[in-house]
């Protein structure tokens, strides 16, 4: 084929709308080859023993690529699926539709900056070019008021800077029509079981089902937009979907973009005005972002147990036994129990939930916060790397930005969150008869009261595996302590 081809590696990117990648080929390519690797790098066990990709999440991409590909078939083009190492693929690609040039967004993980590292020196020796764009963040860094490297490490001083000195740029236009070579083999998107992975089953408790793909998300985005929502509605609900954390889900797959994102919020708040959820909304993507830069700016400090401080946090004498009760859901603390037993049956959380069974683990356990970390990124749908290791860092007080006193009441927390136990309830059904707030706390109910309610320590649930260091919750003094 004469003329300039230019090859457009998909990876956590996968939409048509606002892809500064995919507008920039198609205005600069004479035609364009999209590919998506599934790389089996993705889909290994890791050296904590756990999935670098759980099944909630491979179906979710599973579904995302195939929207993809969908919605370039729809513009006149394709896409292109492999299985296999992108460094050796994307030069036999290359070479078999001499390809000018590839185009790929970058990553700010160590582990996604080497992959792209490998194909780079891979293209280097065929004197062919990787170009590199930046389309994960509300800001561009050129539109940050600062280098990357004076990033200010307090998110408080990040987030007023950028909000006063930073603008958004508008969405990318995005294509009309996409012409592809002639390609002799598409290639079939691998099921979960070629890729090491069992089916996940639905449970009906899940507050959604999340459906991978552009037009999903777009669906999402839509909805929240086009209804004027209430707005005494409270932001990350533990029970119910909420638009603040559920977008995550979309946004780390980049089927929609944080611009997409933005920009919608500000139009729904021209019609009904700001509120909780818009406000939440907004500080989601500027968290987002802070990470990601920060983690330009750090690099694999936050994948090190010892962090920015160079002492790794106390670790219990039998913290692998007490890591296995806390990702099982078997602690004794009905709230901890709840979340992780939510997440391992639906491959989501809320965000308020996460803080809390990290901060158990890490502060009331004593566990390695870097095992924590890999089971969010096995389990959770809407993993994002510099988000979760971010968060867990800081959280651990290795991080950068860190407090001192992160300690969590893990008891208090779930009574403001879960006043009525209904949350527990869903996901702890053996403790269904305890009434009210009292469902927190049964330890500190007596024999002869958990018998009123048929229920046995050590039998019907999990006796507490740490001593309990929490006053009694009460209506009293449910928000003192």
């Amino acid at each position: 084929m004469s003329g300039k081809t230019i090859l457009v590696w998909f990876r956590n990117d996968l939409r048509i709308a606002d892809n500064e990648v995919l507008t920039e080929a198609v205005n600069k390519g004479d035609a364009i080859l999209p590919v998506y690797c599934f790389d089996p790098f993705y889909y290994r066990v890791t050296v904590f023993s756990t999935q670098k990709t759980g099944n909630f999440r491979a179906r979710f991409i599973n579904e995302s690529v195939a929207d993809l590909r969908q919605s370039l078939q729809n513009l006149g083009g394709d896409l292109l699926v492999r299985l296999g190492d992108p460094a050796v693929i994307i030069p036999e690609l290359v070479q078999q539709y001499q390809v000018s040039e590839v185009y790929h967004h970058r990553e700010v993980a160590f582990e996604e900056t080497e992959i792209s590292a490998k194909v780079e020196a891979a293209l280097w020796k065929m004197k062919i070019n990787l170009k590199h764009f930046i389309g994960h963040t509300l800001h561009n860094k050129e539109d940050l008021p600062f280098p990357i490297k004076d990033i200010p490490d307090a998110f408080s001083v990040f987030r007023k800077k950028v909000e006063r000195d930073s603008q958004v740029r508008r969405c990318a236009v995005p294509p009309q029509k996409i012409k592809t070579p002639e390609i002799k083999v598409l290639g079939e998107i691998p099921t979960l079981q070629e890729l090491g992975l069992a089916e996940p089953f639905d449970d009906e408790r899940a507050v959604m089902r999340f459906l991978g793909g552009e037009k999903e998300g777009l669906n999402q985005l839509n909805n929240f937009a086009g209804e004027n929502q209430d707005k005494t509605v409270k932001a990350n609900p533990v029970v119910g979907a909420d638009f603040a954390n559920t977008m995550s889900a979309w946004l780390s797959m980049g089927c929609i973009s944080p611009r997409q994102i933005y920009w919608q919020v500000q139009q729904y708040e021209k019609s009904y005005g700001s509120n909780v959820l818009t406000t939440a909304v907004i500080l989601e993507l500027l968290w987002r972002d802070y990470y990601r830069f920060m983690f330009k700016k750090h690099g694999d400090q936050f994948f090190q147990k010892e962090g920015f401080k160079g002492q790794a946090p106390t670790e219990a004498a039998n913290q692998d036994e007490l890591l296995e009760k806390w990702k099982t859901g078997q602690t004794g603390v009905p709230f901890i129990d709840a979340v992780m037993r939510e997440m391992n049956a639906t491959g989501y959380t809320s965000i308020r939930g996460r803080y809390n069974a990290a901060s158990f683990l890490v502060r009331d356990l004593h566990v390695n916060w870097t095992c924590g970390a890999a089971y969010f990124e096995e389990k959770l749908i809407d993993y994002s790397q510099a988000t979760n290791w971010g968060n867990w860092a800081a959280l651990a007080g290795v991080g950068n930005d860190p407090k001192e006193n992160r300690n969590l009441n893990v008891v208090k927390q779930a009574g403001e969150i879960d006043p009525k136990g209904q949350y527990v309830k869903l996901w702890v059904p053996e403790l269904g008869a305890i009434p009210g707030k009292q469902i927190h706390t049964p330890f500190f109910l007596t024999p002869a009261e958990l018998a009123v309610y048929g229920i046995k320590l050590g039998v019907d649930y999990p006796k507490l595996v740490i001593e309990p260091k929490w006053q009694k919750l009460t209506d009293k003094n449910a928000n003192v302590f």
